[in-house]
């Protein structure tokens, strides 16, 4: 098995805390409409399954 890096030794990657703060998100009538369009995870697949939908939806699966 491959010994992984220590992570505080990283310095070619940004692991960033969460927020403390709220966040805004904001759908707007410019955002596709099926989360398969430019989408660089479904990577041109126009069927995907239900729970890759629900997450980019924002809904609880």
């Amino acid at each position: 098995m491959k010994k992984l890096p220590d992570f505080k030794r990283l310095t070619n990657r940004l692991i960033n805390e969460p927020s403390s703060e709220p966040m805004l998100v904001v759908k707007t009538n410019l955002d596709p409409k099926q989360v398969t369009e430019e989408n660089p995870y479904a990577q041109g697949k126009k069927n995907v399954s239900k729970t890759f939908e629900a997450f980019f939806k924002g809904e609880e699966t």
